[in-house]
C-alpha cells in the first residue's frame, strides 16, 4: 500500500526541484525526505528521479506518475475537508432555486466561495420564474430561493427584502414600435406583450397588462429572446436589456408613461419548516447581499 507521506515528498520534490527543498518545506531533515522517496521507489518499482546531476529530476516515468500522485494527495485533501465538515453538522444537500433574471456576477461569486466554504454540500441549484420559486420553497422542494417580491403571495414563507432591480419596455430595433420617439399606452395595444408566469400559471403581476394580444414565457431569458427576434414587446431587467442594446438587436422604448425605469423589489424567501445548519444559514446572509456595491 502507498504512503502518503512519501507521496507528497516525492510531489514537493518534484516542484521545489531538490531533496533539501522539499524537506524545508515539509519540517523533516533531508535523509527522511530521501529515503522515503527511495521507498516509494522500491514500492513502485519505478525510479522517480535522476540523481546522477546536482539537483534531482524527474525521469521520464516520474513525470509520467507525478499527476498520479498529485491526484491522489488533492482526492485525499478533499476527503478530509468532506469530513470536517460532516464533523461540523454542515448539511448534506441544500436547494436552491433562482428567478432566472437574478442570474448576475454576485450570485456566480457567492456560490463559487460557498463551494470552497462547504465542499462535502452538495447543491441542487434551479433557475425557473418567481412564482414557481416560491412554490418550491412553500412545498420543501427548495430550501432557499431567490425571487421578485409579489404581494399576491400567501405569507406563509420568510422573506427578506435585499434590493430592487430597474426594468425598460423594448423591441426589436424592426419592429414598428422602435420607429416611435415617444409611446404611449395606445400606441402598445395593438402589438403583441410578451409577460411572465409560472409553469402553474401563477403571473408575476408587476407589470401592467397593456396589449390585446398577449404570449406569455416562464422565464426573462425566454422573453429576451422573443423580443429580440421581433415577437413582441415587453418589459425586462436592464442588465439583459443594455446588453441587447448594445449588440444592435433590442430597442428600449420611451414609454411616456414611464418617468422612471420600473423597479422591482426582490426577496430572498425560505421555508418556515426548514432547520437552518451552517451551510444553509451561510448562504442565507450572503444572498441578502447580492445587490450590494
Amino acid at each position: 500500500m502507498l504512503n502518503l507521506e512519501q507521496l507528497r515528498m516525492f510531489v514537493v520534490t518534484a516542484q521545489l526541484g531538490s531533496f533539501s527543498a522539499c524537506a524545508r518545506k515539509l519540517g523533516k531533515v533531508q535523509s527522511a525526505v530521501s529515503q522515503g522517496i527511495a521507498t516509494l521507489e522500491i514500492d513502485l518499482d519505478t525510479q522517480l528521479f535522476d540523481r546522477s546531476t546536482r539537483k534531482p529530476s524527474l525521469t521520464p516515468e516520474g513525470q509520467r506518475l507525478l499527476s498520479f500522485a498529485q491526484a491522489i494527495l488533492q482526492q485525499t485533501n478533499e476527503l478530509e475537508n468532506a469530513a470536517n465538515a460532516l464533523n461540523k453538522n454542515n448539511e448534506t444537500q441544500l436547494k436552491l432555486a433562482v428567478d432566472d433574471a437574478l442570474l448576475l456576477p454576485a450570485l456566480w461569486q457567492i456560490l463559487s466561495d460557498f463551494s470552497v466554504l462547504f465542499p462535502a454540500t452538495i447543491l441542487d441549484f434551479y433557475t425557473v420564474s418567481t412564482p414557481d420559486v416560491y412554490a418550491l420553497v412553500h412545498s420543501g422542494r427548495a430550501d432557499i430561493g431567490l425571487m421578485f417580491a409579489n404581494s399576491g403571495f400567501p405569507q406563509d414563507v420568510d422573506l427578506c427584502y435585499v434590493g430592487s432591480l430597474p426594468f425598460h419596455g423594448v423591441v426589436s430595433p424592426s419592429h414598428p414600435l422602435a420607429l416611435l420617439e415617444t409611446v404611449k399606452a395606445a400606441d402598445l395595444i395593438p402589438y403583441r406583450q410578451l409577460l411572465i408566469k409560472g409553469i402553474e400559471g401563477q403571473e408575476l403581476s408587476h407589470f401592467p397588462m397593456i396589449s390585446a394580444h398577449l404570449w406569455w414565457g416562464n422565464t426573462f431569458n425566454g422573453v429576451n429572446q422573443l423580443v429580440k427576434n421581433g415577437i413582441g414587446w415587453g418589459y425586462i431587467p436592464s442588465h439583459m436589456s443594455d446588453e441587447g442594446v448594445a449588440e444592435g438587436k433590442m430597442a428600449r422604448l420611451n414609454l411616456s408613461f414611464d418617468h422612471k425605469p420600473w423597479r422591482v423589489p426582490i426577496d430572498r424567501v425560505m421555508s418556515k419548516k426548514k432547520a437552518k445548519g451552517p451551510a444553509l444559514t451561510w448562504l442565507a446572509d450572503a444572498l441578502t447581499c447580492l445587490l450590494e456595491e
